[in-house]
């Protein structure tokens, strides 16, 4: 392998660990803002002592993640250093933004809140936490915008080779970063509920803290029913700034080739990129792609075949991502319905229906991950799309320096995710006393 493949093995490596701990970072800091709210405002014990036991999974998790996402930053210097000093200007700024602006308020509200519970009033101190999730988010979004400009690059000039700033208000009104935020916050929002419903079965299967239990399984099953319907309808609008700013990745998608008015989808397709076309179609249906695409069942969808083949991004990868994705969401929002449905007494609930909410808290996070595929890998072959190329934002180091810290990387990495999954899975089955 060359320096540039090493490289992007790495960066995928690290970002997918990275997102394992994100989502539910997000999530569980909306979700306990909300229980420590109701316990503000009804004085109800069980509440508070809610926003206690999901706020340590929640810690466990923030502690864990940001070491892995400081990590996964410096990257931009060590691998990506042509990348970083041709937009360096404006990602640079977005990211700065985001650690003063953002990280620095949620750390420091984190601290009083956990340190605040017999210090300040109950209403203050459920002002620090709205502050921790308000900052969560917050940095999520300038994170996003960055991508964003990486996806659809917006107010810059290309001076003395290098992309910068001309307009920070086009670069933070970005449609595709603000778009690109919503779908990923509430696909966050959404995998808290089904992590709250999912470890809730647990103990409401044991008959233990049944009042407790139940209560959060309520609270998760409104977030995960609620998110599953918003982040589908973000998920549709996503698709239709794709389809306007990046048709190709609109193309590889779909497996679509021939560029076409009325385009059809295929309920069963199998991608054969060496041919220049699908290997299996079957289940035709008439211009649902371009209805899907552009809300207009005539519109012409612009094929693969358009694009020169140095243009193209990974076919299968893509496509089969973009599937995995959409199947996963589906059953979410299945499943999503059926926990709202049993929200009022889901201890008296069939047990295999408890053990499934269990068994499928990994489905939220494979489809995130599989969305973010979709985002990354459809953006090829640019690292900034239409005016700079993967192979030309790769640093230039040797093969053995690379391979070295894709290990140290890999072993760190996995490590830290290994002791995510055990400390929430060791104090999640505990009891909230």
């Amino acid at each position: 392998m060359d320096v540039l493949m090493l490289s992007r093995l790495q960066f995928a490596f690290a970002t997918f660990i990275h997102f394992i701990f994100v989502p539910l970072t997000l999530g569980l800091s909306l979700i306990v803002a909300v229980m420590e709210t109701k316990y503000v405002r009804t004085g109800d014990e069980t509440y508070k002592r809610m926003a206690k036991f999901w706020g340590k999974l929640f810690l466990i998790n923030f502690a864990l993640g940001v070491v892995t996402g400081i990590t996964l930053e410096f990257q931009f210097g060590t691998n990506w250093s042509r990348y970083s000093e041709f937009v360096g200007d404006i990602f640079g700024s977005l990211l700065a933004i985001e650690a003063t602006a953002a990280f620095f308020l949620e750390s420091t509200f984190i601290a009083v809140w956990v340190f605040g519970w017999e210090k300040l009033s109950p209403k203050l101190h459920a002002v620090c936490i709205w502050l921790v999730a308000f900052a969560a988010n917050l940095s999520a979004l300038w994170i996003l915008l960055a991508n964003g400009f990486m996806q659809h690059p917006v107010g810059y000039v290309i001076r003395n080779g290098r992309a910068e700033l001309s307009s920070f208000l086009e670069v933070v009104t970005n449609p595709y970063g603000w778009n690109e935020f919503f779908h990923t916050v509430t696909g966050a929002w959404a995998l808290g509920g089904f992590f709250v419903v999912g470890v809730s079965s647990i103990h409401l299967l044991r008959k233990s803290n049944v009042d407790f239990f139940t209560k959060s399984f309520r609270v998760g099953a409104a977030f995960a029913l609620i998110f599953s319907i918003v982040v589908a309808l973000v998920g549709h609008r996503q698709g239709n700034i794709v389809a306007e700013v990046q048709p190709a990745k609109l193309a590889a998608m779909e497996s679509h080739w021939e560029t076409q008015k009325n385009a059809p989808m295929y309920l069963l397709a199998v991608p054969d990129p060496a041919n220049e076309g699908n290997s299996i179609q079957i289940g035709r249906i008439p211009s649902i792609l371009s209805l899907m695409a552009f809300n207009d069942p005539s519109a012409e969808v612009k094929g693969l075949k358009d694009f020169p083949k140095e243009d193209r991004p990974p076919v299968t990868l893509t496509f089969s991502a973009f599937r995995l994705m959409v199947g996963l969401g589906t059953l979410m929002l299945v499943l999503a319905v059926l926990a709202f449905i049993a929200r009022h007494h889901p201890a008296e609930s069939s047990p295999k229906l408890l053990k499934a909410f269990i068994w499928t808290i990994p489905v939220p996070y494979i489809a995130l991950q599989a969305g973010w595929a979709v985002a990354e890998v459809g953006r090829q072959p640019w690292i900034v799309y239409g005016i700079m190329r993967t192979r030309d934002a790769v640093s230039t180091l040797a093969v053995e320096q690379v391979a070295i810290s894709l290990v140290a990387f890999f072993v760190v990495y996995i490590l830290l995710a290994a002791l995510d999954i055990f400390l929430l899975a060791k104090y999640a089955r505990k009891d909230p006393a």
